[in-house]
């Protein structure tokens, strides 16, 4: 572009390609819409992410199983087009590794980095560049993964060919947003006897994914323990990143190490144990007037009701209670006032997030031909951590309904397109 970025267009939907199996390349308007507007939403949240261009009918009808349980039914057809710099991914580079292709493999290599990675190109060469590339994308997956868990997103379906080689969020399918904080929670219904992808487990998902990539390169670097020191830098990057955002979460001005781990661990638990939604308990954890208000913890706690999913009882509210007098005395050791803290903490927690049954409401009604809730879903999360209109809070800034935790691509989601 004017800009001299680089730019790659990419049709989801449009049909078969020169690379596709046996599936009629396809998708149905309810992927598609899940696609463009999380993809966006994820940009203006400050994740890593593939952009959304735009999404179009077909005009035909697309037949899908939408819970493989033998219930196909035709569904209206949709293209998005999705926008990155790249979209390679981690298998790309399993594929000619697995088949002992070393040249091919290569080549592939090589390219990827003079194309995407010109600042390793232009200081390394062969095996050292191969290294320097497995350090940068252990350095920009830690980044993105750790901002999954910063807003609550999980992304479904972690396996490698869904992993892109720049540390951007890719490949929207069975993807949701916490409600209630549960770090045992998954959105794939395919993925929810094991939970491998749940919330909680992303860190180590992306770790695992990564020492397929680092087993990948392994033909060419021809040495284990390089490769293996590399890898280790994944853990160190997380383990800052998620410090940082954990800092910012709590509106503290510096981080303590374990001391402020723990207290941040106990609002976890907390908030699991009570059915707790993440998203709002957060934003309105900034709006406690912990230094000026002159509130004890009853008070402070009363301010945090609504986040809850149902009424406080004991133990639960004592504990609660614990939680708030360790923060509003941690909270006192730092120099920022209310003000400073809040500001700190809108920035880092969202008061807008794509949650499932939201978008599940704008899909039903572009089913319906209304496509005025997808717009107006869109304008809402493109200023998530600002304040919008009461009509916009009232609609958007809530708890997940009841009636959502049953209906389909709300409370559950396959990898269907």
């Amino acid at each position: 572009n004017a800009k001299g970025e680089r730019w790659e267009l990419q049709l989801k939907g449009a049909g078969p390609t020169p690379y596709s199996r046996t599936a009629d390349g396809r998708a149905v308007l309810r992927s598609s819409v899940r696609e463009y507007l999380c993809s966006e939403a994820m940009f203006h949240l400050g994740v890593p992410t593939t952009r959304a261009l735009s999404l179009v009918l077909t005009g035909d009808d697309v037949v899908r199983d939408m819970f493989y349980d033998g219930n196909a039914k035709p569904e209206p057809g949709a293209v998005v087009c999705r926008v990155a710099p790249s979209f390679i991914r981690f298998g790309n580079f399993e594929l000619p590794a697995s088949r002992g292709d070393v040249e091919t493999l290569r080549k592939l290599l090589d390219y990827t980095i003079s194309r995407d990675f010109p600042a390793i190109a232009s200081k390394h060469q062969g095996k050292e560049s191969y290294l320097e590339l497995l350090r940068e994308v252990c350095r920009t997956t830690a980044l993105m993964t750790a901002h999954w868990m910063r807003v609550g997103y999980v992304h479904g379906v972690m396996n490698t060919d869904n992993m892109s080689i720049l540390g951007l969020t890719i490949d929207y399918g069975p993807y949701g947003w916490v409600d209630n904080y549960d770090p045992e929670w998954t959105p794939n219904t395919t993925d929810g006897m094991r939970g491998r992808y749940k919330f909680g487990n992303q860190p180590g998902v992306a770790f695992w994914n990564l020492v397929r990539l680092a087993n990948a390169l392994y033909p060419v670097v021809e040495d284990v323990e390089p490769l293996q020191g590399v890898l280790v830098e994944f853990e160190t990057a997380m383990t800052k990143h998620m410090s940082e955002m954990h800092r910012q979460k709590l509106g503290l001005a510096e981080w303590r190490g374990e001391e402020d781990e723990g207290l941040y661990a106990e609002l976890c638990k907390c908030m699991e144990k009570q059915e707790t939604d993440m998203t709002i308990l957060f934003r309105k954890l900034g709006d406690l007037p912990v230094k000026t208000g002159g509130k004890d913890e009853g008070a402070l706690l009363d301010m945090l009701q609504d986040a809850f999913y149902k009424p406080l009882k004991e133990p639960a509210e004592a504990e609660w209670k614990s939680w708030l007098s360790k923060y509003a005395k941690r909270v006192k050791e730092d120099d920022a006032s209310d003000a400073e803290r809040k500001e700190v903490m809108n920035k880092a927690n969202p008061k807008y997030v794509l949650r499932n049954f939201i978008a599940q409401q704008a899909i039903d009604a572009a089913a319906d031909g209304d496509f005025s809730l997808v717009e107006e879903v869109l304008e809402v999360m493109r200023r998530p951590y600002d304040e919008q209109s009461k009509d916009m809070e009232a609609k958007y800034f809530i708890k997940r309904p009841d009636w959502a935790k049953s209906k389909p691509g709300c409370s559950a989601l396959s990898c269907s397109s």
